[in-house]
């Protein structure tokens, strides 16, 4: 499959790298991680990496402006995105081929090629097997731009190395990552800094969420309460580990209001909750995922399948 891959890309001038919504540090790390090994490797190739920007992942770049026509004869890429309604920019048909790289459950096998593999940590700990690969066959080298992406994917979808993701191998890439040369400290800044308003926010969270004898816990954000707080609904990913730290929960969902419908953050300490997140329109990792609902009464009735979780 690597070798798949990397033929394609060698057999294109440009290349457009596509990743999901709602982005986090893995879809900008694989995507960009991969821009720049791709770019650093073969100099004469335009590459792409479009999207819409969140503002809270400056600190690890911007994507670019792709107008239509660079579409025309190129390769796509999209990593880290399951399904393909939560590709960012939906031009990514639009291309000679198409290309999945993910880590997500393969429920929507979409793509030419496609290398999912549910057994690693992130996305980008696939492109830096990609790169060894490459290393290894096509003399690739990796600068520590790519280095640096790589690694914040890494770190932000295993929680700083604590969710079960983060295996042997996931610890030797990053062994291997750090070696290059760019700013943790500066990094770590960027990822976990936040702001008076949400942490203020984080605050009111932990004051007033609510959880039960079977470990099963909620927190309703509506859309007052975070303009009361300055906060944005995108902003509020920032929080969603915040109850993990809480003793005795064994599960949480965040709701939090936005104009047009109710966006859920589910999370886990080992039990499978993305089964409840299909349920409400959503999916994700078996201890971590995402769902849609548009009344709160749905949200009760979400919180009661998370009971029944925890309890079983």
């Amino acid at each position: 499959m690597k070798q798949q891959i990397i033929e394609c890309i060698e057999k294109y001038q440009t290349i457009i790298i596509h990743r999901h919504v709602r982005p986090d540090e893995d879809a900008y790390g694989s995507q960009m991680g991969l821009a720049a090994l791709i770019q650093s490797n073969y100099p004469e190739k335009t590459v792409y990496t479009p999207g819409t920007h969140d503002p809270a992942l400056t600190y690890l770049g911007e994507p670019v402006h792709v107008e239509d026509e660079a579409y025309n004869g190129a390769l796509v890429i999209v990593t880290d995105t399951a399904n393909q309604e939560r590709i960012d920019d939906q031009r990514y048909t639009m291309g000679a081929e198409l290309i999945k790289i993910d880590h997500h459950p393969n429920d929507d096998a979409y793509g030419d090629i496609t290398w999912v593999d549910t057994s690693a940590s992130s996305c980008s700990e696939l492109i830096y097997e990609l790169y060894e690969y490459g290393e290894e066959h096509c003399a690739w080298g990796l600068p520590a731009q790519a280095a640096r992406y790589l690694f914040a994917g890494i770190v932000g979808d295993t929680g700083r190395f604590k969710f079960p993701s983060a295996t042997e191998k996931t610890f030797k890439t990053a062994s291997k990552l750090v070696k290059h040369d760019f700013d943790r400290s500066t990094l770590f800044d960027g990822m976990y800094e936040l702001s008076k308003e949400l942490l203020q926010l984080q605050g009111y969270i932990y004051q007033n969420f609510h959880m039960n004898e079977n470990g099963a816990a909620y927190i309703k954000l509506p859309k007052e309460l975070l303009e009361e707080y300055g906060v944005t609904a995108l902003e509020t990913s920032a929080l969603v580990s915040s109850l993990g730290n809480v003793k005795g929960i064994r599960a949480w969902a965040i709701f939090v209001e936005e104009p047009d419908q109710i966006r859920v953050r589910l999370r886990s300490k080992g039990l499978v909750i993305n089964t409840i997140a299909k349920q409400f329109r959503g999916g994700g990792h078996p201890f971590a995922s995402g769902a849609t609902i548009y009344d709160w009464s749905e949200a009760d009735d979400l919180i009661a399948q998370l009971d029944e979780v925890c309890a079983q």
